[in-house]
């Protein structure tokens, strides 16, 4: 029987708040006689996000609860499971869970973004379904300084395969060589002999193209004794090889299949193990950046948290494409996974739709962050959080997310911390009486001053040796860096020894300064603002590799104070929909011509970062401030036909800018020349009195059954109305109403109900439909207009 995945979405159960006797398989979920009874979710769950706002809780995580809560799943036998080994996978359960299979406790996970697996071959019953109980504990919700969610956040899934098998996230897919045409890879991997004998095996190895040909094999053969592991190691030389890029993300399917010796000769080979995998080279270099494939590359990358919204922490893959679809078209071609291990599933994206990616494992070591919970920055902090795990599962920690995310091609980083170095946050040093870190701004005077009781931040280099020394036990073959957040000090004192790229957040009048100094080490901008002159860093220094926008999406948490939720630094709104920031973005890194027109009232001295917007409705007369984002050399902008001007954009200019007495009509940007097709518009509207739906289709769907709809207000003319605001009930039949978000960050309507405001015209639905290969039907209506009417199916 070959390796089998199961994805468990259903048959469970939750219950919000303590059952300390929940872990029995006998237990009687009908007994508890609460208002608050069990209910059937469908995993993964996020349990926050289904609760009121409240600012009782933390500005931190986003001012939703947390809690301890149950989950009890149902797991019914097949008979062909029999005589084979079964596990379960939780990819992430948030946070401290705990975990029984049949009333057999099989134990614990403080960290809630690591994935995690049980063997539960002697547990399992095929006489009754197997009652796997989790229950998990959030009870501190001031443990962060994002959104965390709380539940069993991400996929779950029963693994049956072979009593001989390959060992849990132990096959490891390397590029050794590429020479033109001709590469040279290794597969590494540990057998498992479950069975009841020893037994010699013969183990094949092969690449198989998108054609579905065998690109290349190897083959081996091992003895392994009952009870026993062993390890194997196997090359493959490819003569055609087709190299993974962004541009162009090709991926063979890697196969390990498992022959095992009998008197009788050889059995069948049965499949131990199928991923997908890249074949590519990189390298940094000291003075002249990243090389991808032999090719400089530049990192033009973003931040990433890893909730969305009304989803919480519990997000479907083909929310992850919408979102990356619309960065990659922007121009992005690198993720940093902030701060934390993320879903499997956007590593799989990255690969598939070519994102380079820096895979990071931790935002505190033993030493706890200042956690707001009252606004950012609002004295005093709360100090819970992971540190308290730290010491004992720190290796386990950073081992998993390694062995688990390695054989991704995208992934050409990893980072062992962040920010980890702020300043007196905790660690402090006596060479500097006074430290001011990056937001500081309303930090008291006392907090910022040398204090001798804090923790010496000398240790920080002890611990950066310590965890890269664990990433190259686990893997040599990409380099080990962190996001220093105040190398004044840190640099000093040994923090950036034990890397092999430094990253810097904010950091870029120190570049050329620390190129210098430790003119062996590569440099990139970890975490990066939203400047011109930032991204003019990495240009004109070509020692730099690239920078990474803190964000690319808006995020729940960190947030500033009530009723603010979340934080607005993203390109993308909670909502997944293009913020005026994006286009000028995308003129920055695009290499696909593009114009795009903003505008606001006219303001005295203003700067890249004044607020605009896609609106062309001001009071007659008033003077407006025009900006036009652009990578074209020329714009003529016309109004109502009249032209204004030719406007020429200059390498130190962010944009094209212009005041011009309104006048209601269309505003229009085209490009000169051979561009003059490039353009773009705005158009005075009158109210809203339409609503239009989308459905928005991914290219390959993950997730039958489960639906985006793009909610959009529009005038009579069908223009999208941007000042619209109206409140909007979303009723689905054949189906279910997950959420609706708006990305408001101001709006905290409960995310469990059917009602919200369009934000700037928009909102957007997430809809379940009763069964994956059905269909449903959503009616979106508001007061004065006719409701629309969307269908959710897949033509």
């Amino acid at each position: 029987m070959n390796k089998t995945i199961y994805p468990i979405t259903r048959r469970c159960h939750f219950y919000l708040g303590d059952q300390p006797d929940a872990w029995q398989a006998w237990y009687d979920e009908h007994s508890t006689g609460s208002k608050n009874d069990w209910q059937e979710v469908t995993l993964p769950h996020d349990w926050s996000v289904s609760l009121p706002f409240s600012r009782e809780y933390s500005s931190g995580t986003g001012y939703l609860a947390g809690g301890i809560g149950w989950y009890r799943i149902s797991i019914p036998p097949r008979p062909e499971w029999i005589g084979k080994r079964i596990s379960i996978v939780f990819d992430g359960v948030y946070k401290n869970s705990r975990v029984w299979c049949n009333s057999y406790y099989l134990g614990q996970r403080p960290n809630g973004y690591i994935t995690f697996c049980y063997d539960i071959t002697d547990q399992f019953s095929f006489e009754h379904d197997n009652m796997i109980c989790v229950r998990v504990d959030r009870t501190e919700i001031s443990d962060s300084r994002w959104f965390t969610g709380s539940g069993i956040t991400r996929k779950v899934s029963l693994v049956v395969e072979e009593p001989l098998h390959i060992a849990f996230q132990s096959l490891f897919f390397k590029t050794l060589r590429v020479e033109g045409a001709a590469a040279l890879t290794e597969v590494e991997a540990e057998l498992v002999n479950d069975g009841a004998a020893d037994c010699n095996l013969r183990v094949i190895t092969q690449l198989i193209d998108t054609d579905g040909k065998i690109a290349a094999s190897a083959e081996t053969t091992a003895a392994v004794a009952n009870g026993t592991r062993c390890p194997i190691k196997t090359a493959m030389q490819l003569d055609n090889v087709r190299l993974w890029s962004p541009d162009t993300p090709y991926l063979y399917t890697l196969v390990t299949k498992i022959a095992c010796q009998t008197p009788d000769g050889w059995q069948t080979e049965y499949i131990a193990d199928q991923q997908p995998v890249g074949i590519r080279t990189f390298s940094f270099d000291p003075d002249h950046g990243f090389f991808l494939n032999g090719k400089p590359t530049l990192f033009k990358g973003v931040c990433l948290h890893h909730d969305a919204g009304c989803l919480g922490a519990a997000v479907w893959k083909d929310v992850w494409q919408r979102r990356l679809e619309k960065l990659k078209k922007m121009g992005c071609n690198a993720i940093r996974m902030s701060h934390n291990p993320h879903m499997p599933e956007l590593y799989e994206l990255c690969d598939e739709m070519g994102f380079l990616a820096m895979d990071e494992a931790f935002d505190e070591w033993e030493g706890p962050k200042n956690k707001w919970w009252q606004g950012h920055n609002v004295y005093p902090p709360r100090n819970q959080g992971y540190y308290t795990n730290f010491p004992q599962w720190h290796r386990q920690d950073l081992t998993d997310m390694i062995r688990r995310d390695r054989n991704h091609p995208s992934i050409v980083m990893w980072s062992i911390g962040n920010e980890i170095d702020y300043p007196n946050d905790p660690y402090c040093h006596p060479s500097f009486s006074s430290m001011t870190g990056n937001n500081d701004a309303n930090k008291p005077a006392q907090e910022r001053q040398y204090n001798p009781l804090r923790p010496n931040a000398e240790r920080l280099a002890v611990i950066a040796r310590q965890l890269a020394g664990i990433v190259r036990e686990t893997d040599s073959t990409r380099p080990v860096t962190l996001a220093a957040a105040f190398p004044e000090l840190s640099a000093k004192l040994g923090f950036l020894d034990a890397l092999d790229v430094a990253g810097y957040n904010y950091k870029e009048h120190l570049y050329e300064e620390s190129h210098q100094a430790f003119p062996h080490l590569p440099f990139i901008g970890s975490e990066n603002g939203h400047t011109l002159s930032a991204w003019k860093a990495v240009t004109d220094n070509e020692y730099i590799s690239g920078q990474f926008l803190w964000t690319g999406i808006d995020y729940l948490g960190e947030a500033h104070g009530w009723p603010i939720h979340g934080s607005g630094a993203g390109l993308l709104t909670l909502a997944g929909f293009e913020k005026t920031g994006y286009y000028r973005r995308q003129s920055f890194w695009s290499e696909e011509k593009m114009v795009h027109l903003t505008s606001c009232p006219a303001c005295d001295n203003p700067d890249e970062f004044t607020p605009v917007s896609e609106c062309w409705d001001y009071p007659s007369g008033t003077q407006v401030l025009v900006k036009c984002y652009t990578n074209l050399p020329e714009v003529e902008i016309t109004l109502n036909g009249k032209k204004a001007g030719i406007y020429h954009k200059s390498a130190h200019q962010d944009c094209i800018s212009l005041t011009l007495p309104y006048e209601p009509g269309v505003l229009k940007a085209t490009g000169t020349g051979e561009y003059s097709a490039v353009c773009h518009q705005l158009v005075s509207t009158g109210s809203a009195c339409q609503i239009s739906a989308q459905l928005y289709t991914p290219a390959v769907i993950h997730n039958p059954g489960l639906y985006q709809l793009e909610i959009t207000m529009r005038d009579r003319e069908g223009n999208r109305v941007y000042t619209d605001a109206n409140l909007l009930t979303v009723r689905v039949e054949n189906g279910s109403l997950i959420g609706l978000e708006n990305g408001d960050l101001s709006d905290v309507t409960d995310y469990s109900s059917p009602q919200r405001r369009a934000y700037k015209g928009q909102l957007l639905a997430y809809i379940r439909a009763d069964s994956p290969d059905s269909c449903c039907t959503a009616v979106i209506s508001a007061d004065g207009m006719i409701p629309c009417i969307a269908e959710c199916k897949v033509n």
